[in-house]
C-alpha cells in the first residue's frame, strides 16, 4: 500500500490509543499528518518531536463545536492547501444500564461524541473536498450498531446512526471522488480494556495498529471503488 508523500491526513482524537495508531501508520507512509485532540498538553508530550515541517498539531479542539470544527480545517487548507483525509477516531462509552434507567445525559452525551462530533466534521471538510474533486473520510463505529443488546441501547443507537449518517454521506459525494466508510473494529487490545476485562481471553483482540492498516487503506488510492462500506476488523475471533 502506498500513500503519496503530499497527503494531507486529519487524524482527530490522535493521543488516543487507535489515535496514535493512526498517526503512526499515516507518519510510516510519508503523508502529512495533522494531529488534532482535545488535550493539548498530551499532543505536546506524544507528538512533540515530530517533525513541525511534515506533520502539525492543533490542540484544545471540540469537535462537537462547529465553529472549532470550522477553524480546524481552515488551518489545515491556509498551511497545506487542501485537506486529502479525515481519519475520525473521536468516540467515547459511558452508561450500560437498561432504557428506562440510563440517565437523558448519558444518551445526550453519546449521541454528542459519537453522533455530532461525526456530522460537524464531515460538514465542515465536504466543500473543501469537493473544490478538491478528491478525499476520503473515515469514522469509527462499533460492533454494537448492527445488533441492540440489553444495556447498551443508547451506545449502540448512536453507532447505528454513525452508520446511516456515512452510508448518506457517501451515497451524496461519490460522484465528486470523495469516499466515506466507517471501520467496526472488535474488542481492540489496549491498556485500558486489560484494565476493565483483567479475566478475560485476549487471544481474539484486534490491535490498534491492525485497525489502523484497514484505515490507511481506506485512505489510499488503492480503496477507490469502497465507499459507503461498514468494514469491519474483528480480531481472529
Amino acid at each position: 500500500m502506498q500513500i503519496d508523500s503530499n497527503t494531507v491526513v486529519l487524524v482527530l482524537g490522535a493521543t488516543g490509543n487507535l489515535g496514535q495508531a493512526c498517526a503512526q501508520a499515516f507518519r510510516d507512509l510519508g503523508a502529512h499528518t495533522i494531529l488534532a485532540d482535545r488535550s493539548d498538553d498530551r499532543l505536546q508530550e506524544r507528538y512533540g518531536d515530530w517533525d513541525s515541517a511534515q506533520h502539525m498539531l492543533v490542540g484544545g479542539v471540540d469537535l462537537t463545536d462547529e465553529g472549532a470544527a470550522s477553524d480546524l480545517i481552515a488551518r489545515i487548507v491556509e498551511r497545506f492547501g487542501r485537506v486529502d483525509a479525515v481519519i475520525n477516531t473521536v468516540g467515547a462509552f459511558r452508561g450500560g444500564q437498561p432504557v428506562h434507567t440510563e440517565p437523558l445525559d448519558t444518551w445526550r452525551f453519546l449521541l454528542e461524541v459519537n453522533l455530532m462530533a461525526a456530522l460537524i466534521i464531515s460538514r465542515a471538510v465536504i466543500p473543501v473536498m469537493l473544490s478538491q474533486g478528491h478525499g476520503r473520510i473515515v469514522h469509527i463505529a462499533s460492533q454494537n450498531a448492527f445488533r441492540g443488546a440489553a444495556n447498551y441501547a443508547a451506545y449502540g443507537a448512536a453507532k447505528a446512526a454513525l452508520l446511516r449518517l456515512s452510508e448518506s454521506l457517501a451515497d451524496e459525494v461519490k460522484a465528486h471522488g470523495i469516499n466515506v466508510n466507517c471501520v467496526v473494529p472488535g474488542t481492540m487490545d489496549t491498556p485500558d480494556n486489560r484494565r476493565a476485562m483483567p479475566d478475560t481471553d485476549t487471544s481474539d483482540w484486534v490491535s490498534p495498529a491492525a485497525v489502523a492498516n484497514v484505515i490507511a487503506f481506506l485512505a489510499s488510492a488503492e480503496a477507490d471503488a469502497v465507499t459507503g462500506a461498514a468494514v469491519p476488523v474483528s480480531g481472529r475471533g
